[in-house]
């Protein structure tokens, strides 16, 4: 159709009422293209920000008991808090401290899923140059879960992409940037989160089966029929339920910055008319790459940020 009128159209380019409408289209095109651009950018940014941001629950955070056969769960990460969440019917029903990826490897963040739970699952390492710099391991090559050389443990969780959740070598590795790419979690944590998912959605896979798994070396996969969702974020300037939580820069992003912590508060109605660019600065430096500040918003408001404020480890102190 276009073909056929295109000569003249061509002819009657002159006409003003055609040169109007023809601009017309363009300043309509042009305004929704710049629409979608911000919406797309507004949706980003959404998806890096934290889920226990009161600008997204309000405020207040519920909690709730795990509850078996209720299929409604997802996974979330904040990845510079090194917390991992699930949570059930949009309520927090578990949270665990984890490892993540070395700044050189990064864990992927974004939008993940988890398609199937592995306990005792081999190894196959990657053609990538730190596979290449261990003794005795060749990329390709299926390594078993007997093996000494398998570097995943007990168990492992799928999220595509080569990105796993699996076995924590030691307890120091939760805090810290430790992986290639990957979350690690101690054993009793990943077995327990993968214990809720089954009971969750009532998978069919009996107890004594996984018992088995957790104490032989066969390998064991178990398939989910929905996936589970996985929200993996990086937000450093964070207000969760009334306190702005300041977490360390742990990939060098440039996030902690006076203009975006100022921006954070404005964001949730927080008064900043006594906060000066020298306050900001000053909350930001007391941040360490394992130390989280923690004030108050009312603290804020009332110009006692820095005297009210707290300095807390990432990792909570294990009692003995």
């Amino acid at each position: 159709m276009f073909g056929a009128t295109h000569n003249r159209f061509a002819f009657k380019y002159r006409n003003h009422f055609v040169v109007l409408t023809l601009i017309c289209a363009l300043v309509v095109g042009w305004q929704t293209a710049l629409s979608q651009t911000t919406s797309s950018t507004q949706t980003a940014d959404q998806r890096n920000e934290s889920e226990r941001s009161d600008a997204l629950t309000g405020g207040r955070i519920e909690t709730a008991e795990f509850a078996p056969n209720e299929p409604d769960i997802h996974i979330t990460l904040n990845l510079p808090s090194f917390r991992l969440t699930l949570w059930q019917n949009g309520k927090e029903v578990k949270s665990y401290f984890v490892g993540v990826g070395m700044k050189q490897h990064p864990l992927y963040i974004g939008d993940r899923e988890v398609n199937e739970l592995i306990w005792n699952p081999a190894w196959i390492p990657p053609s990538s140059d730190w596979v290449l710099e261990i003794s005795g391991v060749t990329p390709g090559e299926v390594i078993k879960a007997s093996d000494p050389r398998n570097p995943l443990g007990k168990m492992k969780i799928p999220l595509g992409d080569r990105y796993l959740i699996h076995q924590a070598a030691r307890t120091s590795d939760l805090g810290n940037l430790v992986s290639h790419g990957c979350i690690r979690m101690l054993l009793p944590d990943i077995y327990d989160l993968a214990d809720k998912i089954i009971a969750a959605r009532n998978t069919p896979v009996s107890p004594k089966r996984i018992a088995a798994a957790k104490r032989n070396l066969r390998t064991l996969v178990v398939s989910l029929e929905e996936p589970v969702p996985v929200d993996i974020n990086y937000d450093t300037l964070v207000v969760e339920q009334g306190a702005l939580h300041v977490y360390p820069d742990v990939y060098g992003r440039g996030t902690n910055k006076t203009a975006k912590l100022r921006a954070e508060l404005q964001a949730v109605n927080v008064d900043v008319t006594s906060l000066s660019d020298q306050i900001l600065r000053r909350i930001l430096s007391r941040v360490t790459r394992r130390t989280q500040f923690v004030v108050e918003t009312s603290s804020i408001s009332e110009g006692r940020a820095l005297e009210d404020g707290r300095v807390l480890p990432l990792i909570p102190r294990r009692r003995r």
